[in-house]
């Protein structure tokens, strides 16, 4: 394995028990479909939520900048792949990221949950 392997994976164990510890059901973990791979399906409630998890080893904040407007259309193409392919109701849908920031030692010194994300419209040039 790749160090950035390991990192993503320890992100996302970091983010699956702070899902499950906020009440959500982790349902399935590194699914492939055609446009991608969504780190994170859950259930909470009613909703059924792509997460997208950013780990990275510098200052506070800078995980979660590292969601671009291109990454979360992607996200949300992944997850209408993903109903369309398992059968479910794309009504139910919510895009969300857990973004992990690590400090010395590598320990998570901040973890955030960022839930119903706007997935914004793709922008195309006025020609």
């Amino acid at each position: 394995m790749t160090a950035k392997r390991d990192l993503g994976d320890f992100g996302e164990r970091v983010a699956a028990h702070r899902l499950e510890a906020a009440g959500m059901r982790v349902i399935a973990r590194n699914v492939r479909v055609a446009s991608g791979e969504i780190d994170i399906v859950a259930e909470d409630g009613t909703d059924l939520v792509f997460v997208e998890v950013r780990t990275r080893r510098a200052e506070a904040g800078v995980a979660a900048e590292s969601l671009s407007p291109v990454k979360l259309r992607r996200m949300w193409y992944c997850a209408m792949q993903y109903c369309e392919r398992e059968g479910l109701d794309p009504e139910r849908a919510r895009i969300d990221a857990v973004t992990v920031d690590l400090g010395a030692g590598q320990r998570a010194t901040r973890v955030e949950h960022y839930r119903a994300l706007d997935v914004p419209e793709e922008r195309r040039p006025a020609w």
